[in-house]
């Protein structure tokens, strides 16, 4: 092995801090683009599905480039990777900022989904490699902090600047912010893990991207164009043949690209099945609550972005908490107390009305994401403590992307619900109260009261996976980390025995 790894004398706080500005600076772009789509839409002339390509791209770009991270971590030092993730991202988002025409703009998201797409699996793995495993849990919980409180105030901060600014203003702020991170990088990130040469699986590649890149691309488009739409059918036909013959890649190659082999360790697969369900919940609300604030109050992106704030402070702050908990306790009852107030939460969200006060959107939705901080960086934690060191890099390629491939599953599948039970549901009132087509004002309240019982039926929905996870919970290992040793897996174990 070509061992590249500097000396262990490095002091972890100043590499811990400078990846953790570079995590909240990506984290904060994922959530900015959607408040400025109607000015970027002003300004180039373009529809709102042309325009909604800005978001699909750059999930389509996160799940090609997430499963080869493992590959790269195994290849590149963590000073080069992150240079180039921090540089490449730096780059896209200068081009999002100066793009003259849409096809620019497009180009400069996906540069920027390439660096954004392989800090997230870089960050944990180098977490997992400076911290012992009894301070973990508390590590995850500051790097939660970028993850949960940069997304949840983008939109406010988009919205504030977008009401006095052009949208070009956001990416000049973001693009010189990352470059410093970047400059500082150079001199305070060390090499922390070991690398080797890898072969890298050229086929294996292929199969991904066109697997995930198709099952991606066809739910993010699926509630849009109709799940019988030819062209969503075919993708996902495609994407999901090239999806199975890459497991079999994968289950028969000497280096895969993401080894499906730790899906023997139970806790692992335990904690990532609760993942994906939490993520599939989570996007629920992410969704269907800017569409209720706005569509049926007629509240601005800023009010309705001022409404997700607070659940993003909260669990900004309950992030470092829940760490030195998990690290003291473990993540079983994190998780049964986490999940037990997300039901309620969501269930409470079932009960919607054209006319709910603010007040009770408000304080639902903020204790709805209190319960989610204390589920999240313990499942995900727990899961990685499982595989030990040596495979976490392939645990961190794995549940991330699972949760991209959740994420796009869960938008698609809440918005195809509220949007078909909604139509249902104002037809019938529609009928029932024989309103008439030129009946303007009325029609406009039936069209409201529909799409209100259709996010309804989404959330019960949701309410019913978020009873699925907390029962999935109680199997959880209940020892605490602090009294657990590493894991002593290695790659040897999950190979497949000589013919």
């Amino acid at each position: 092995m070509d061992t590249k790894i500097e000396s262990k004398a490095f002091r972890t706080t100043p590499i811990f801090v400078v990846l953790l500005a570079g995590a909240f600076v990506a984290f904060l772009n994922q959530t900015v683009i959607n408040i400025a789509l109607p000015q970027i839409m002003d300004h180039f002339q373009i529809s709102a599905v042309t325009a909604n390509w800005l978001s699909t791209i750059f999930l389509l770009t996160n799940g090609i480039v997430i499963p080869i991270t493992a590959f790269l971590m195994e290849r590149y030092t963590t000073r080069q990777l992150f240079l180039f993730s921090m540089g490449v991202f730096a780059i896209g988002t200068f081009i999002c900022a100066i793009a003259a025409t849409f096809p620019i703009m497009l180009a400069g998201r996906v540069v920027q989904a390439i660096g954004a797409g392989i800090l997230f699996p870089l960050i944990t793995n180098v977490i997992f490699t400076i911290f012992p495993l009894n301070r973990r849990g508390f590590a995850m919980g500051i790097f939660g902090v970028a993850m949960n409180f940069a997304p949840a105030i983008g939109p406010t901060w988009a919205g504030w600047i977008i009401e006095s600014h052009s949208w070009r203003v956001i990416f000049y702020i973001l693009t010189p912010v990352a470059l410093l991170d970047f400059v500082i990088a150079i001199f305070l990130v060390k090499n922390v893990t070991e690398t080797s040469r890898p072969k890298l699986d050229v086929l294996g590649v292929i199969l991904s991207t066109i697997g995930f890149g198709g099952i991606l691309y066809s739910f993010s488009t699926g509630g849009s164009k109709g799940w019988g739409h030819p062209e969503v059918i075919a993708l996902f036909i495609i994407g999901g043949v090239s999806l199975i013959l890459f497991v079999w890649r994968q289950l028969t190659v000497n280096h895969p690209i993401l080894e499906f082999r730790i899906f023997k360790y139970r806790l692992f697969t335990l904690t990532t099945i609760i993942n994906v369900i939490v993520t599939m919940a989570m996007f629920s609300g992410m969704i269907l609550m800017p569409i209720y604030m706005q569509n049926i109050h007629g509240f601005s992106p800023l009010e309705a972005g001022f409404m997700l704030l607070p659940g993003g402070i909260v669990m900004g702050i309950m992030s470092p908490i829940t760490g030195k908990l998990f690290d003291k306790y473990g993540a079983k009852w994190l998780a049964i107390t986490g999940l037990a107030i997300m039901i309620v939460t969501t269930y409470a969200l079932t009960k919607l009305h054209t006319n709910t006060s603010y007040s009770y959107v408000l304080w639902v939705y903020t204790i709805r994401m209190f319960g989610m901080s204390i589920i999240m960086m313990p499942i995900f934690t727990a899961g990685l403590n499982d595989l030990g060191l040596r495979l976490n890099k392939y645990g961190t390629a794995m549940v991330n992307t699972f949760r991209m491939v959740a994420g796009a599953v869960g938008m698609a599948f809440f918005v195809s619900i509220m949007t078909n039970q909604g139509e249902s549901y104002a037809k019938t009132i529609i009928s029932q109260s024989h309103i008439l087509p030129t009946d303007k004002a009325h029609m406009a309240l039936a069209i409201n009261e529909g799409t209100v019982m259709g996010i309804n039926d989404a959330f019960m929905i949701a309410t019913y996976l978020t009873v699925a996870a907390f029962l999935l919970s109680f199997f959880i290992q209940g020892k605490s980390p602090s009294k657990e040793e590493d894991a002593p897996a290695s790659k040897k174990e999950l190979k497949p025995e000589p013919q």
